[in-house]
């Protein structure tokens, strides 16, 4: 087998051929890292450059958009102009028409007002006459504030008595109401006498009746208690002459109605 060349080598020569292969891995690796800064950067740029192309894309389609929203906005308000200004026209044609029928409806009471002075005219120069011939009115129109003094003092009085016929009304119908009330608890008073009556007479004839149980009751104890009393008496005087016949005599009380029957009933049960 052939011998390597690096077993002839020394340690420095084969140090100083390990740095030289790393100086060159390292030149290696610092060229690809500078191709690969550089494409980076290529990248970037075209990067920038698309962003800026799309923002100008983004700001041109805003624009058209605006642009478009503006031309809509003016046509909109063109047809909303034009639509108002025909409604305007319809209006001041439909006011024209109005103010036509006023005119012809002044020009009438215009006639008629004008129709009505020529007839009133000798009512005015009545009052001229009135006041030249009057004392107390020395033009005409103190004699028309005198008329309107009056007419508004006739309007008030006519106000007042309605007034106070509204208010006679009113308490007319607050007595009204008030009678009502008073003969509806007249009533309901009444009826609850009527009801008190009839319990008063029920009571009345309850106690009657008590009264006349109790009555009875009296005369059939009086009844019973001399009923009793004559056999308290019967019964002690049989119970003495059975006792004094007896051959063993008993000492039984006076009160002792019972021992006293049973010895007398003793006694007959033996003879």
């Amino acid at each position: 087998m052939p011998e390597r060349e690096d077993e002839h080598l020394t340690p420095v020569t084969r140090l100083l051929e390990k740095r030289r292969e790393m100086a060159e891995v390292e030149q290696a690796l610092a060229a690809q890292k500078e191709e690969f800064q550089m494409k980076m950067e290529s990248l970037q740029q075209r990067r920038e450059e698309l962003e800026r192309k799309e923002e100008q894309l983004k700001e041109s389609l805003l624009k058209f958009d605006r642009f478009l929203k503006e031309n809509d906005s003016k046509r909109s308000r063109a047809l909303k102009k034009a639509q108002e200004e025909k409604e305007m026209a319809r209006l001041k044609d439909r006011d024209i028409e109005e103010l036509n029928k006023e005119i012809a409806v002044l020009t009438v009471k215009k006639e008629n007002t004008h129709k009505k002075v020529e007839k009133n005219a000798i009512f005015w120069q009545y009052l001229q006459k009135v006041t030249e011939k009057s004392e107390k009115f020395e033009e005409i129109r103190e004699i028309l504030g005198r008329f309107d003094t009056l007419i508004s003092t006739q309007e008030q009085l006519l106000v007042r008595e309605s007034e106070n016929q509204e208010r006679i009304e009113n308490e007319r119908l607050w007595l009204h109401q008030f009678i009502e009330e008073k003969n509806n608890k007249i009533l309901q008073y009444n009826n609850e006498l009527a009801t008190l009556q009839s319990r008063l007479d029920n009571a009345r004839s309850e106690a009657i009746r008590w009264e006349s149980k109790w009555n009875h009751i009296q005369n059939t104890a009086a009844k019973k208690t001399l009923l009793l009393g004559q056999i308290k008496m019967v019964t002690l005087n049989l119970f003495q002459l059975v006792n004094k016949q007896s051959v063993q005599q008993e000492d039984i009380p006076i009160e002792d109605t019972a021992g006293q029957l049973k010895k007398v009933s003793g006694y007959v049960a033996l003879t």
